[in-house]
């Protein structure tokens, strides 16, 4: 049964356009800064975000805000996302109006163009998105075209080399590639760099190929371990569970099983226990989230590497307020922000501190 709901999962995930990442297409973070002689700006930029809300001293119109977020995942990122960038527009003195639109990820990309063609037709000041999907970037391109209204992607920090200077508003969020090399070195120091492993991605397009490919290159390069099962989940719990199911009935010889995503993780956790292998197979998280820091103190989830999560809503605000000061030549294109990992031998204390900086403004907030 589960061979043939993979099966179908892969057709399914070849028959749809996606947008195939590769190093020629995007720069690297530091790439990008060196590029466009930002490092100054880029610095000054992270300051603000750590201090305290300065309000705004100039706002000629109340603001149009539209988020297009792919929201319906078990993650609380979007959620934390949302929240911290109000409350910090709120501490800021900015007058706005805030619509969120909370779509599937990676299947519902029709929808999500109606809703940015809506946002554009309703003269929307700032839109807030992603880009995973093909379609995604011809659409972006177009608003990138029109100026207008002024487009901030986030949860992608790598800029596309093809759009050059005519770059969007701003980048925002955590980078992928370097998320993955440090849970990358702590499966090397893990494993002696010797064993067998499996890979579960979300899909076949930016952050399957950022998170879950560049993973793959980095272990090869910098290890003997050896790839032997890898499936697209389409970020699904229980599709991360079939294929866990499935790879452990062909080979349950594997030192670690990395996923690509919470809701990954949290479906290779569920097969693991009703195998009875929790703690004999090395599971990973992705993004230090509510959900997965839970599993670690239940000895369920062995790592993660965890994002400074609400730094992300605080740069979108600090952003939109220097723009609306007229300093737009103080924006940086991308703020990639802070992450560090976390496993389960941390201490109670140290990982208190953790969700206290990682969570200043949504700390209370559930998924």
């Amino acid at each position: 049964m589960h061979n043939n709901s993979l099966k179908k999962l892969f057709v399914f995930m070849f028959l749809i356009n996606i947008l195939w990442a590769g190093n020629k297409d995007y720069f690297g973070v530091q790439e990008f800064i060196d590029f466009s002689n930002q490092q100054t700006i880029s610095d000054d930029f992270i300051e603000i975000i750590q201090k305290d809300a300065q309000e705004i001293k100039k706002q000629d119109k109340k603001v149009r805000i539209v988020l297009v977020y792919p929201g319906k995942q078990l993650t609380d990122y979007w959620i934390k996302s949302k929240v911290s960038f109000e409350k910090r527009l709120n501490e800021l003195g900015i007058k706005y109006e805030l619509i969120m639109h909370s779509t599937k990820p990676h299947v519902e990309i029709k929808k999500q163009s109606v809703l940015l063609a809506q946002a554009i037709k309703e003269k929307t000041d700032y839109l807030i998105f992603v880009l995973d999907a093909n379609k995604h970037a011809k659409f972006i391109e177009r608003i990138i075209s029109k100026k207008t209204p002024k487009l901030i992607l986030q949860n992608i920090t790598t800029p596309l080399r093809r759009w050059e200077d005519r770059q969007p508003f701003l980048y925002v969020g955590f980078d992928h590639m370097i998320g993955s090399q440090m849970l990358a070195d702590y499966y090397i120091k893990k494993t002696n760099g010797k064993g067998k492993y499996a890979v579960l991605y979300t899909s076949n397009g930016y952050i399957g190929y950022m998170r879950g490919t560049k993973f793959i290159d980095y272990v090869s390069k910098n290890s003997d371990l050896e790839v032997i099962h890898e499936y697209y989940t389409h970020t699904s719990k229980e599709n991360a569970k079939n294929a866990t199911l499935d790879l452990l009935a062909l080979n349950d010889d594997i030192k670690f099983i990395y996923a690509c995503s919470t809701d990954i993780a949290l479906g290779v956790i569920e097969a693991l226990k009703e195998k009875n292998l929790t703690g004999k197979i090395l599971v990973n998280g992705w993004g230090g989230g509510s959900s997965e820091l839970q599993a670690i103190e239940d000895d369920l989830l062995d790592v993660t590497v965890m994002r400074m999560n609400d730094d992300n809503g605080v740069a979108m605000a600090e952003a939109i307020k220097l723009d609306l000061e007229d300093k737009e030549d103080k924006i940086p294109t991308i703020f990639s922000g802070k992450m560090v990992i976390v496993d389960k031998d941390i201490k109670k204390e140290e990982l208190k501190k953790l969700r206290e900086r990682a969570f200043r403004y949504t700390f209370d907030v559930k998924e």
